[in-house]
């Protein structure tokens, strides 16, 4: 069996080879997980922080596209443009910017709640 019950009475036979189940759930490694090295090595604090530098530059920039009288999200990436940068698709009802047009092409994408389109 390969843990060190001993089968028969239990307690009544040699109890220094006997252990109790809980013991050998506690102690048996067999269902803990192996360790796998993916040979990546991780971004470091630096590339980190220049990530964080990056999207609060976009994120101030959206801010201010946003607070534009005649700014609307994307459909797909939710960024602030300018209405006359945007395409409305009619069909699916929302408005999409160049770079998610482009990734989109003809494709059909259904949204639960449309946009209301600008005049």
């Amino acid at each position: 069996m390969g843990n060190n019950y001993t089968s028969g009475s239990g307690m009544s036979g040699n109890s220094s080879s006997f252990v109790s189940r809980r013991e050998m759930r506690a102690t048996n490694t067999t269902g803990a997980l192996p360790v796998i090295s993916t040979g990546r090595t991780y971004a470091s604090s630096f590339d980190i922080e220049e990530l964080i530098a990056s999207l609060h530059e976009l994120f101030a920039l959206d801010r201010q596209t946003a607070s534009q009288q005649d700014s609307t999200r994307c459909g797909i990436c939710y960024m602030h443009f300018s209405v006359s940068s945007l395409v409305y698709r009619e069909e699916e009802g929302f408005y999409v910017c160049k770079n998610c047009e482009r990734t989109l092409g003809k494709q059909k994408l259904p949204m639960l709640r449309r946009q209301q389109k600008q005049q």
